[in-house]
């Protein structure tokens, strides 16, 4: 499939997980891809490999707590390719503590990597995406809307992106713009794989969370969600959550 053939996408998190597999599932599908994430190193390694395979990406660092930064990236998406069509925010963090045990800096950690950040990225975009009758993708998660024991922060950063996919939505209805949201369970990614439980968690209150099929969702799975959505297949849904969570919402 070449749905994307002649257009641009901007992606956050593109290092590695599901930020990589997205870049690369846009690419392959024709999309220009303008690439980011604060792992200035492993984008390079990463988005080297598939330009080499044909794809036309540009790999730019971006830490994307740095509003300035973020605007200006997008301009630069703009001026490089002439235009933006999707807008896929996909970079996040997590870590398991206990609540009373979080400290204030790491509470807006979480929140500004995962909400406002998407939030300020939204924001920049959407003027560049009214031009084209584009979209944006977000990435929630199942705790957005389903309490997970020991991520409070967490929790309330992807909720928070949830309701702002809904409110840009409705904002932006009649003026063709479609803003729709991904929410993965487990997925075997590098961020999943790295998370440490707190001293003295409960493996019982967190075994609701796991999800009914027998196995972690691979980055290519959400990658390939975030696609439909993001393209015309999808011209018809705005305000929408997916969910790609073997199931473990529908306990």
């Amino acid at each position: 499939m070449k749905r994307f053939q002649g257009k641009t996408a901007f992606v956050t998190g593109a290092a590695s997980g599901i930020g990589l597999a997205t870049v690369k599932r846009l690419a392959e599908e024709g999309a220009q891809v303008y690439a980011c994430d604060i792992n200035a190193a492993l984008l390079e390694e990463e988005i080297n490999a598939l330009s080499a395979q044909g794809g036309a990406i540009i790999a730019r660092p971006l830490d994307v707590t740095d509003s300035d930064a973020c605007q200006a990236a997008i301009a630069e998406t703009v001026a490089h390719f002439g235009k933006l069509d999707v807008l896929c925010n996909v970079a996040g963090i997590l870590f398991f503590a206990h609540y009373t045990d979080m400290t204030l800096n790491q509470w807006n950690r979480i929140i500004a990597i995962n909400l406002t950040a998407t939030a300020v990225l939204c924001q920049a975009a959407i003027p560049h995406l009214l031009k084209t009758k584009g979209n944006i993708v977000n990435v929630a998660s199942i705790a957005a809307s389903s309490g997970l024991p020991y991520n409070a922060a967490y929790c309330a950063s992807k909720g928070g992106v949830l309701m702002l996919t809904k409110a840009l939505a409705v904002e932006y209805a009649d003026r063709s713009l479609r803003v729709n949201a991904v929410s993965p369970g487990g997925v075997n990614t590098p961020l999943a794989s790295a998370v440490a439980f707190p001293e003295g968690a409960s493996m019982d209150v967190f075994g609701r969370a796991l999800p009914l099929l027998p196995m972690m969702a691979e980055p290519a799975d959400i990658a390939g969600t975030i696609a439909y959505l993001a393209s015309d297949e999808a011209r018809f849904i705005t305000g929408s959550e997916m969910l790609v969570d073997g199931g473990t919402t529908a306990i």
